[in-house]
């Protein structure tokens, strides 16, 4: 599969190294070609991989992934541009964090809103899945980091998306049981403010590699 990845930091060009030993092309999308960052990453990696601005990547996938800074996520995809998004898959995976007062940060949107919502209110021709952002990159493509059985959640509106991305999270190593659907894209508020938690399981295992375990009851 042809995939867009859009954002050349450090959970960017983690998922893409992840996609493209998965098997799948790779473009790396950036606010403009020859993005320092997306060159030295395609010159390192070698294979099927490229890099080209967010409309070039967006064009180029099949499946689109938004690996851009939260708060900056929706100016990144107007970029992008709604033509070259129509119809696809977008994989959100970023977090609207504001990191104007220090740490730790607050959300741009939160309680009523969210930024899986917006994006999906935004473009409404996309179908828009939430997933990975409750968990650091590195655990992101290779849970096995994390020790036992732990959860990983998506949201959507679109049932055949929501499917479509769990067989990519299968593919990171998620077993279909640890993946949790949270229902309609609304799913995102909670997923997108658990990252105050994270921040406090963070500070206090002094670790970012970690994750939660979700078990019904009797």
């Amino acid at each position: 599969m042809r995939i867009g990845v859009l954002g050349t930091g450090t959970v960017g060009r983690t998922l893409a190294s992840a996609l493209l030993s998965g098997g799948h092309e790779v473009r790396l999308g950036s606010r403009t070609r020859g993005n320092g960052a997306a060159v030295a990453w395609c010159e390192s990696i070698g294979g099927p991989a490229s890099e080209g601005t967010f409309a070039e990547a967006a064009g180029f996938g099949e499946l689109v992934v938004n690996a851009t800074a939260g708060a900056a996520s929706l100016d990144a995809l107007a970029l992008a541009g709604a033509e070259q998004l129509a119809g696809k898959v977008l994989v959100d995976v970023a977090v609207p964090l504001d990191m104007s007062r220090g740490m730790p940060p607050t959300l741009t949107v939160c309680n009523d809103d969210s930024l899986g919502e917006q994006i999906q209110r935004e473009f409404p021709d996309v179908r828009v899945v939430k997933t990975l952002n409750t968990v650091t990159a590195a655990v992101m493509v290779q849970p096995s980091l994390v020790s036992g059985a732990h959860t990983i959640f998506v949201a959507g509106d679109d049932a055949t998306a929501k499917a479509e991305v769990g067989v990519l999270l299968q593919d990171f190593g998620w077993p279909a049981g640890s993946i949790m659907d949270l229902g309609d894209i609304a799913g995102a508020r909670g997923m997108e403010m658990y990252v105050a938690l994270w921040l406090r399981l963070w500070s206090a295992t002094g670790t970012t590699v970690l994750n939660l375990e979700v078990r019904a009851g009797e």
